[in-house]
């Protein structure tokens, strides 16, 4: 019994460890293409550029040019909204024909991890690629032929593993579903409780996405930390009992979280009233639930096997419910009087 508990703790403070682990980031670039000239857009979260000067890294974000020679960078502007992301705007003179090169010139100096997804097209609306950068993975070739191939649009798969990976490193949204599960008795409350959080995060992800609604990140969030600390709070209230009716706080919370995967999307520069919004949803989505079903499932056996205990129910519940309810509370701290 012992070892179990010890095993659930070392859980707990890899969730804790983790609540203080910095996420890895995305960022977005849209290269349009005309004849004579190169435009391109990229977008940052300030945060993943902390300490730097934004005048003096512009020139080196995004490199363009065909594999004998590289277009020289012009930077038209640089912006920063109150969502707190940076945009950089950029024009090139196309200086030779031929396939073009792009990427990335501070990506590997960016947290480890960071993806920026690069999509090109002409200045017509026709897509000539996309590629979800990485510092092993720093270049992406599209060909620009004289008469342009139709469009072909997103990939479906990219921003299904893009979903992957989100929900494995989002660690605040990891930490409720723990929150949740830690205190479910059989699969049936589980499952009740996944779906109202799917069903929940799905909608305001795509009403968000489609630009239907649309809050600030300075307040989704302080919200999403605040719903880990109620969480947390609550479990210890109720001496770590079964909930009944939890599942409509699970969905009023989901909306919220909802809002936060909205922004990942948001900031690949996907977010659209049109319709080419819908496969990055839908891929981005789906591969959200991918992860957050294999985590349930890696982590629930285990929850179950050790509520046979009563000295873990007497014990080992409230010292997880304590540890989410701390992890809450310091991004709640971090996310707002530490801004």
């Amino acid at each position: 019994m012992k070892r179990l508990l010890l095993a659930l703790a070392f859980c707990c403070a890899g969730f804790s460890i983790s609540a203080w682990a910095h996420d890895p980031g995305l960022s977005s670039a849209n290269v349009t293409v005309a004849d004579r000239e190169i435009t391109a857009v990229a977008v940052f979260n300030a945060r993943d550029l902390a300490g730097s000067d934004y005048t003096n890294i512009a020139p080196d974000i995004l490199r363009i040019g065909t594999a004998e020679r590289p277009f020289a960078a012009t930077v038209r502007k640089i912006d920063k909204d109150q969502n707190e992301n940076v945009t950089f705007r950029f024009s090139f003179v196309r200086e030779a024909s031929g396939p073009l090169s792009i990427s990335s010139g501070i990506i590997a100096r960016l947290p480890f991890g960071h993806r920026e997804f690069v999509s090109v097209h002409t200045d017509r609306g026709t897509s000539l690629g996309d590629r979800l950068l990485s510092a092993r993975e720093n270049q992406l070739s599209v060909s620009v032929p004289e008469q342009i191939a139709p469009t072909t649009g997103p990939r479906f798969a990219d921003f299904f593993l893009l979903g992957i990976r989100h929900i494995l490193t989002g660690y605040d949204h990891l930490l409720f579903l723990f929150g949740l599960l830690i205190v479910c008795r059989n699969a049936r409350g589980a499952i009740s409780l996944i779906t109202c959080f799917t069903i929940a995060h799905s909608l305001t992800l795509a009403l968000a996405t489609f630009g239907l609604v649309n809050l600030q990140s300075r307040l989704v969030e302080p919200a999403i930390a605040a719903s880990i600390v109620y969480v947390g709070i609550e479990n210890l209230s109720r001496g770590g009992k079964h909930l009944s009716g939890r599942w409509i706080l699970t969905f009023v919370f989901g909306l919220v979280h909802g809002l936060g995967f909205a922004s990942v999307l948001r900031e690949l520069g996907v977010a659209s009233t049109s319709a080419s919004a819908a496969v990055p949803l839908v891929g981005f989505n789906l591969g959200v639930e991918a992860g957050q079903l294999s985590i349930a499932a890696i982590i629930l056996p285990a929850i179950w096997k050790l509520r046979d205990r009563a000295s873990f129910l007497k014990f080992g519940v409230p010292a997880c419910s304590l540890v989410v309810a701390l992890a809450g509370g310091y991004w709640l701290l971090e996310r707002t009087l530490l801004t």
